[in-house]
């Protein structure tokens, strides 16, 4: 069983699974971080979605370049939870699996190609305060105690 974070699902509520990949990103006592500014902000670890036969890896790759501009390395898995939430850039209720990696952010390659987001370093300790989803501050707050 995979730990819930956030609201009950509603019933009656149809949702679709949408599994996906989140990086935790340390550098010291700070972590990079994606801010997607649309539709409202929202602080978040980077990630989303594996595309169909895609790995869980290399989506985390894409992922964290095209919310950061950042490259990654040594990726491992370090938890994973899930969340019902409404995806309004899909229109979707979503039941959403966030497997939770923890890689070494490398190089800034350049501006994320994501539309809407900017990449931002952070404390560690900020951020599992202020991270917007309770899942994600969570496993800050997990990395913050191993520091």
């Amino acid at each position: 069983m995979i730990r819930r974070f956030g609201e009950s699902p509603e019933r009656g509520r149809n949702y679709t699974r949408r599994i996906g990949v989140y990086s935790l990103l340390p550098q010291g006592d700070r972590l990079l971080l994606t801010c997607q500014r649309q539709p409202d902000p929202d602080l978040q670890l980077p990630g989303g979605g594996i595309d169909p036969g895609e790995s869980p890896v290399a989506a985390l790759h894409r992922e964290v370049f095209e919310e950061t501009g950042w490259s990654i390395a040594t990726p491992r898995r370090v938890g994973a939870f899930r969340r019902f939430v409404f995806m309004p850039e899909y229109d979707l209720w979503a039941e959403k699996i966030c497997l939770i990696y923890c890689a070494r952010p490398v190089r800034c390659k350049g501006l994320p190609t994501e539309p809407f987001h900017e990449a931002l370093w952070m404390r560690t300790a900020d951020a599992a305060h202020l991270l917007g989803n309770a899942g994600d501050r969570h496993f800050a707050s997990l990395l913050l105690r191993d520091l």
